[in-house]
This record gives C-alpha cells, structure tokens and sequence, in this order.
C-alpha cells in the first residue's frame, strides 16, 4: 500500500496514470477517464507520466531509481493534435505521494517491464496488475474458462494445426498479439490471412513455428462481436462490432463497424465464470468478447486486460453516465484493497 496516508488529503487519494500518448487518437479512452476521474469526490488530484515523453526514458527503461516525469490532469484535459497536453508543462514527481498507480499502456507489455512495475510500485495499489496483466494477457488463457468459450486447442507446432483442422473449420490466434493481428483462417485446405486467400500447403511452407491458440471457425460471425467492458465484477455496458462487408474480421481496426446493443444472459454467464479467477490476480476492469456460436449462443472468445478502451462510446450510445460509474467502482476496489 502506499507509504501516504489519504486521511492526510481529508480521504482524497492522488492518482498515477501511465500511458504512452505516441500512439493516442481522439477515440482513446484516457483523456474521459482521467478528466471525470481528477473531478471525483474521493480524488485529491491525477498525474499522467507517458512513456512518449523523453524525460521518462530512464523510468521506462526500468531503472529503478530513474524520475518520474508528468502532467497534471484539470477540468479541461482533452486529445489534441495540435498542443497535446501531456507534451507540455509536465513536473517531476514524487512517487511514494501517491495512493493509486492506474496502467493505461498499450499492449503488448514484456514480462520484465511488470515485473520492474510490480517492484518499483509495491507499496501502492495497482490497476491492473502488472503480475495479472501478464498470466491474463496471452491467448493461451483462454483454456481456463473452455466451458464457456468455443472448442479450443493450443497448437504448438504444424502437426496440433493438422490435427485441429480436420475437425471443422478454425481460427488461428497467436498467443500474445493485439487489435485482430497475426488471425489467420483455415477451411480444409485454403487459409485466409485477413482477407488474403493462400493454399494450406503455401501455409505449411511458410509456417515459421508461431504458437497460436486455435478455436473453432463459428459460421455465425456475421452477427458481430460484443465488446463487453466490466470493472470491479460488473458489467457496465457493451458495443457490438460488425465486420466490413466481405470481411470475417469484426475488429474495428480492421475495419469493422461499433453498433449500440444488450447484454444476454449467456454473457452474465460468462462473467460470473470468470470474474473472481480474474479478480484475485488483480484484474479490475477488462474487456470481454462474444461471438455467437453455430447454436445461436453468446460464447466468450476474447478477453483483454490492457488498456482497456471503448466506454466512453458506450456510455454515448446508451446516454447513460458509464465513465462516472467505472470510477466509482475503481474507489471501491482500492478501498476494499485498504482494508
């Protein structure tokens, strides 16, 4: 826990956010969670230390007594282009002030960096947690929760991919990669890489040792993948992504589209299976994917727990106040944290 105490701030706490503003658009989630978050009853202030800053080098190279360089967050904090806030009247700061250190960096994040986090933060709360961000963060993961996911097997080499492919159609997944890349598709003997078409046998010979998650091809793809984002066990609200017309990719940064949806009650289902697994390795707020299965069923098919985007939109599309929810459910984490 942190080394200051909030009853010193009359039970405000000060935030540390990390984040790398390099590779932000105005879509990015940060600037609505962190402008609401310094507006908190229970917030003395926020920092943000990004990585795109130069003075934070040393700090992000993991050295262990290296400054931390950041900027303040006020009622007016927002993305811009053209001054970008946090390329601008940023301080030095003292790390042991502060009572919450929030990981917004993008994925993916190497095991020595969390571990250097998980060292250089101990006395703090952490969201999320290097340690959880790290176990959670591969494909692989996935094999904890099969009764709720789709038929899974991790393929180590070409003969598990062999083998898995000649039950159905499948999806292949590396283990730790983000935002729909390295997806490829096999159907007996054509693959897809994005909607690049090549032979399986092209496949075999290029084939350069990836271990991949593989999962069932579902012929319901068509009817989109929910983002469903929860923090702190509950489930605040959803989009549905749907692919490009001709594509079987639902990813937005692959050029599918973001619609307003409901959540079932599979998906409930779903994260009352993995909540409290993902609980207890600190994991707070993260995002969960469905797709429907080839019996009409939401089944669970991606789960992300870095950097978590896409509330600010859902709480547009739904006009309710989603972001202010999602704060108050992180002050409820870190004082069950406290106690």
């Amino acid at each position: 826990m942190s080394l200051f105490n909030p009853m010193m701030r009359m039970n405000k706490c000060k935030v540390l956010i990390l984040t790398d503003h390099n590779v932000h658009t105005e879509e990015n989630s940060l600037y609505e969670l962190a402008r609401k978050l310094s507006m908190h009853d229970k917030t003395f202030s926020v920092d943000i230390a990004s990585r795109a800053v130069s003075w934070n080098d040393g700090f992000f190279d993991k050295k262990i007594d290296s400054p931390i360089f950041a900027t303040s967050v006020n009622s007016d904090f927002a993305f811009s282009r053209i001054k970008h806030p946090l390329d601008v009247e940023f301080k030095a700061v003292d790390e042991s002030q502060y009572d919450l250190i929030w990981l917004r960096l993008p994925p993916p994040l190497d095991k020595g960096f969390l571990d250097y986090l998980s060292l250089r933060f101990q006395r703090h709360v952490i969201i999320n947690s290097p340690y959880g961000i790290h176990h959670t963060g591969t494909k692989e993961f996935l094999m904890n929760f099969t009764s709720v996911c789709p038929p899974l097997k991790v393929c180590k080499d070409i003969d598990d991919i062999i083998e898995f492919k000649e039950e159905f159609p499948i999806v292949l997944k590396p283990f730790r990669a983000y935002g729909g890349a390295g997806i490829m598709r096999i159907d007996n003997d054509t693959v897809w890489s994005g909607n690049r078409k090549i032979s399986f046998t092209e496949f075999q010979n290029q084939y350069d040792g990836t271990e991949y998650l593989g999962v069932k091809f579902l012929k319901n793809v068509d009817k989109g993948d929910k983002r469903i984002v929860v923090v702190n066990g509950k489930i605040l609200g959803a989009s549905l992504r749907m692919p490009a017309n001709g594509s079987w990719i639902c990813n937005v940064a692959m050029g599918g589209s973001s619609n307003k949806t409901e959540i079932t009650q599979e998906e409930y289902e779903i994260i009352e299976a993995i909540n409290p697994r993902l609980k207890e390795m600190g994991i707070v707020m993260y995002g969960v994917d469905t797709l429907v299965d080839d019996n009409g069923k939401r089944v669970l098919s991606e789960l992300n727990t870095t950097s978590i985007g896409g509330l600010p939109q859902i709480a547009e599309m739904n006009q309710e106040p989603l972001v202010e929810k999602a704060i108050d459910l992180i002050w409820d984490y870190y004082e069950e944290q406290l106690s």
